[in-house]
């Protein structure tokens, strides 16, 4: 174990932007147990850890580490309450898989939402999730905590998505106010499921595209549903049969 220098934790706490993120194509991942999973996935893509002395793992065998004191962890974590560990991993890179299932995100803001709906797409089985250029960052320090791990499994693309929509043949289903409602509706996972920002919905521009327009019914009086738990509801839906 090395001792952790003021030029590591000054790369780690510029990790939490994005600008720094794209330029060393590095993200952090902080927790035992998102660390101690990434350490047993994904080990090559691990550039280096930091842990208190009280972090123990068998998955440190050819892995650059650095011990520290709580304090100094708390200087380079981004959690208000910080873990034992954090790694500082690279990007990942994902083999081209063709899928007949996608989702797509329109602006979705949060990174809180943003890691959940990934943690949504992992449990029911979606391999991969188009985002427009104005979604939040995949690598978001929140999204990450977000996602438990489902960064790991889970492509997501950054892409024109007016382009995207005009090349694919795929039907495209959207969330809307006054789309079809879900329950009536007979739905398979083939097709791309598209979701809006989470307080303008849809944008009008890719609105056009949208070949299935659906809707989850309101019984009460609440105005909205947040966006990743109306995902979650609709991928319920499309994958109820399968």
């Amino acid at each position: 174990m090395k001792a952790l220098s003021q030029n590591k934790i000054k790369q780690i706490r510029c990790l939490q932007q994005k600008k720094c993120r794209d330029e060393h194509n590095l993200f952090v991942v902080e927790g035992e147990k998102m660390v101690e999973e990434v350490l047993m996935s994904a080990p090559s893509q691990v550039e280096f850890c930091v842990s208190t002395a009280d972090f123990n793992s068998e998955h440190t065998t050819g892995v650059e580490w650095y011990q520290c004191d709580e304090e100094t962890l708390k200087r380079c974590s981004s959690l208000k309450t910080p873990n034992k560990v954090i790694a500082v991993v690279r990007k990942m890179v994902f083999p081209e898989t063709r899928t007949s299932f996608v989702l797509a995100l329109d602006a979705v803001q949060d990174p809180g939402n943003m890691g959940t709906i990934m943690r949504l797409a992992d449990w029911f089985g979606v391999e991969k999730i188009i985002c427009s250029r104005t979604t939040v960052d995949v690598y978001n320090p929140k999204a990450i905590q977000a996602s438990m791990g489902a960064f790991l499994r889970i492509q997501v693309d950054y892409t024109d998505l007016k382009s995207y929509f005009q090349e694919t043949r795929l039907p495209v289903f959207g969330a809307l106010l006054e789309g079809e409602n879900i329950y009536k509706t007979v739905v398979q996972p083939a097709g791309i499921l598209l979701m809006g920002n989470e307080g303008n919905g849809i944008s009008e521009e890719l609105k056009q595209f949208i070949t299935h327009p659906i809707s989850i019914p309101r019984r009460g009086g609440a105005e909205s549903l947040n966006v990743s738990i109306a995902t979650g509801i609709l991928l319920s839906e499309f994958f109820r049969n399968v």
